[in-house]
């Protein structure tokens, strides 16, 4: 992937994959180093509260649409709240009204086992919410690649997403 060409290849993915698991790695080992200084309801509350606007309603509203488009309000909500700029600005202004605190960990926990784990990145209006192999991008990626697109079943109800 560069400035021109934005999608990646199957190995850049999975490094890029990997670089997240790393931070995972670093957030929980701190976290279970420090997991008697953990203030549970502000740890709970902030794991929780991402998905609680970010994901579950579009997720809600996915599953209700009988063609699976849905508002694309919902993929702002899950991009906001899954950007590391504004869970990087939550942790700023907790830390100035509050304190730095180790709750504050589970924020680059979430973010990091979503997308290391998970695979679960920014999500661009064009695709649909929920992951379906866009057959397009399928032939694009194995034209460049030599490798078929990762094994989702493709949704018979996809449409064209990108009007």
């Amino acid at each position: 992937m560069d400035q021109l060409n934005s999608f990646e290849s199957p190995s850049t993915t999975r490094l890029h994959r990997a670089e997240y698991l790393v931070g995972l790695g670093v957030s929980l080992v701190l976290f279970v180093w420090h997991l008697g200084e953990v203030r549970w309801f502000p740890a709970v509350f902030l794991f929780v509260y991402i998905d609680l606007i970010g994901y579950i309603p579009g997720a809600i509203a996915y599953r209700r649409s009988a063609d699976h488009r849905i508002h694309k309000t919902y993929y702002v909500l899950y991009n906001t709240m899954h950007s590391l700029l504004t869970q990087g600005a939550v942790v700023g202004l907790w830390i100035w009204v509050s304190g730095p605190e180790w709750a504050l960990l589970v924020i680059p926990i979430h973010l990091c086992a979503d997308r290391g784990v998970f695979g679960n990145f920014l999500k661009p209006f064009a695709l649909p919410f929920e992951p379906v192999v866009n057959e397009e991008f399928a032939r694009l990626s194995h034209a460049l690649f030599g490798r078929p697109a990762p094994a989702v079943p493709t949704d018979p109800q996809a449409v064209d997403f990108r009007r």
